[in-house]
């Protein structure tokens, strides 16, 4: 693969090094910017022709089968050897042969490039022969006048014939362009495998289901881009959600929830596009769009709200979202007060379910979320990111019902351990305001 993508890269190369003179005025500067051009776009089908053919029969993906099927019938040796008699036949080593009309005031008009003679006399009869068999003159060396006239009328004769050679050099280019466009896709999912599994994590080819189904299940699922940031392997999880179009995602801050959502949505999108997935096991349904809904900063510009900002948002995915489509929603419509919130959210959930479109929702809305967990909805699934005793996060999600507190307490422990409001009691310390809190930090 990296082997077929060098070579439009060394095309495009070799194009900024070459004067091509194709956007030139002159006929000439074309033919010849046109026609050097082709012989090295020649050079470079023919390294992928040897490519296809010595590597075709070890492909078992029906796309690059038919790729490399095409390559080798398009490109065979007869298409090479055509190509070679034009481009020789097109550096008019004995002049051009032009036909012409007489046009008003005798003028020449109606300039038409002929094709040379094939059999004409060989080079010994050429030199012992009597005579020209044609009217013709000579132009002396000085008379530039003459020779530019003469280039004149070769121009108007080879006009078409470099305006097609040219097209014909922007079409192969144009080809092999498309052909590294679409290969630096499988160049970067090679990367991506090659740098994962460096690291000692786990990838897998999917197994996708009918939009219409509801299949989610999957075990050691982590998230691409915190393993790539950390250079190292990291928390994965393990989720039976098959029949499931509503899950919940609560618990303790800094649990790994976030990164959970995150790990979802980049799986069913590289699914989707028919690469590995970052886990051991991965089986979900294809989705007819995936969307997200994550807290923003506050508006610099101070022109409305958070709140106003996440209802346009959410406005906007109704708009355009359809059924059998993935919602993933990160703490949303948290920037009012719970109960408005929860009510908020409630409603654009019940609506989207009716319309079969599966949600994952991240939220800290006890309300919101125990609220869906007493309906006792058979679609429903509740995860809850785990906290041990002693206030750690392992990172994983675990099934398990609301609870009233995300232990945001832990993050306050840990922040001011050594301040002097790490030493009141916990049930002081959670009761201090925003101004009381201050001097401490």
């Amino acid at each position: 693969m990296r082997a077929i993508y060098q070579i439009p890269i060394r095309a495009r190369e070799m194009r900024q090094r070459q004067w091509l003179g194709i956007f030139g005025t002159s006929p000439s500067s074309v033919l010849v910017g046109a026609r050097n051009m082709l012989r090295l776009h020649v050079s470079l089908l023919k390294e992928l022709k040897q490519i296809a053919d010595q590597y075709a029969p070890a492909f078992t993906s029906r796309g690059f089968q038919r790729f490399f099927r095409m390559i080798q019938e398009e490109l065979d040796d007869a298409y090479f050897a055509v190509v070679e008699e034009h481009l020789k036949a097109l550096e008019f080593r004995d002049g051009v042969l032009l036909r012409a009309e007489l046009g008003r005031g005798n003028e020449g008009t109606n300039y038409i490039l002929c094709k040379p003679y094939s059999n004409g006399p060989n080079w010994l009869q050429r030199v012992l022969g009597k005579g020209s068999p044609v009217y013709s003159f000579t132009i002396h060396p000085r008379d530039d006048h003459g020779a530019r006239a003469l280039g004149e009328l070769r121009n108007k004769g080879i006009k078409g014939v470099a305006g097609a050679l040219a097209q014909s050099a922007d079409h192969i280019e144009s080809f092999l362009q498309v052909l590294r466009q679409e290969l630096g896709f499988y160049i970067a999912g090679l990367n991506l495998y090659e740098r994962l599994t460096a690291l000692g994590e786990p990838v897998v080819f999917p197994e996708p289901a009918p939009r219409e189904e509801r299949r989610l299940s999957f075990a050691g699922l982590y998230d691409v881009c915190l393993a790539l940031t950390m250079g190292q392997r990291v928390v994965g999880n393990t989720v039976q959600a098959d029949g499931k179009e509503l899950v919940f995602i609560t618990g303790a801050n800094k649990g790994g929830k976030s990164t959970f959502l995150r790990s979802i949505g980049q799986a069913q999108l590289m699914m989707q596009c028919g690469m590995f997935v970052p886990a051991e096991f991965f089986a979900a349904n294809i989705c007819t769009g995936i969307f997200t809904h994550f807290k923003r900063e506050e508006d610099a510009s101070m022109q409305s709200g958070k709140f106003d900002e996440e209802l346009r948002r959410m406005s906007a995915i109704v708009e355009t979202i359809r059924p059998n489509a993935l919602l993933l929603c990160n703490e949303s419509f948290a920037s009012t007060n719970e109960r408005e919130g929860s009510e908020i959210a409630r409603q654009i959930i019940n609506a989207l379910l009716e319309h079969r479109v599966k949600i994952f929702y991240v939220t800290h809305m006890y309300e919101l979320a125990r609220g869906f967990f007493e309906a006792g909805l058979a679609n429903t699934l509740f995860l809850r990111a785990d906290r041990r005793p002693d206030g750690s996060r392992t990172f994983q999600l675990l099934e398990g019902e609301p609870l009233s507190t995300s232990f945001g307490i832990d993050i306050y422990r840990r922040i001011f351990q050594t301040g002097s409001l790490a030493r009141l009691p916990a049930e002081q310390g959670v009761g201090l305001s925003a101004k009381e809190a201050r001097p401490a930090a």
